[in-house]
């Protein structure tokens, strides 16, 4: 299991690049009389969508509170605190939900993938760069980071224990072992 520094604190500044908003879910198609709306959930972390949490509905980020949610199918059924009604809570019908970063729960165990993207791979053993992680590959199995050399080339390590040993978001940096493999000899 990779050893995993502190969490970034500073989380959510537009001065580091870092986004102010998190895409979490989408909304999909009333539910009932009763202003209820069909959130398909867009995070690992659908225990965030509880009553009293405050989420931002579309690209206008509205403030909407959660006044209840409960699991319905294969995502959640939300109703928003003023909204009681079916016509009301159409109007939010093809929307995204969107969390301010800074309002996020931390993380026990991990980290929010926009906190990955960037950082510089080290190989453990000699401290080479191998370049920085510029997008995260969903596989079920496990994550893929996609990582750019300085050259353009792309390598793609997989977000195992093996491979990853050590994320420091203080110094931007992720240590990893390179498996036979991973990296062509050229």
């Amino acid at each position: 299991m990779a050893k995993q520094h502190t969490k970034n604190t500073h989380t959510g500044s537009s001065f580091n690049g870092e986004p102010v908003y998190l895409n979490i879910g989408f909304l999909r198609r009333p539910h009932g009389v009763r202003g209820e709306i069909m959130l398909e959930i867009q995070t690992e972390h659908p225990e965030i969508f509880i009553p009293e949490a405050q989420f931002y509905l579309g690209e206008k980020y509205i403030p909407c509170t959660i006044a209840s949610s409960r699991p319905h199918r294969k995502g959640i059924l939300l109703s928003f605190e003023g909204i009681q009604d079916r016509d009301k809570i159409g109007q939010f019908r093809n929307t995204h939900v969107y969390a301010k970063i800074s309002e996020l729960p931390n993380l026990e165990d991990g980290f929010y993938d926009y906190e990955l993207i960037g950082l510089e791979i080290l190989e453990d053993a000699t401290g080479k760069s191998f370049g920085k992680i510029k997008e995260i590959i969903k596989t079920g199995a496990n994550d893929v980071y996609v990582v750019i050399q300085e050259s353009g080339s792309e390598i793609l390590l997989p977000a195992i224990p093996e491979v990853v040993l050590d994320i420091d978001l203080a110094e931007g940096i992720m240590s990893v072992f390179l498996l036979d493999g991973l990296i062509s000899s050229d």
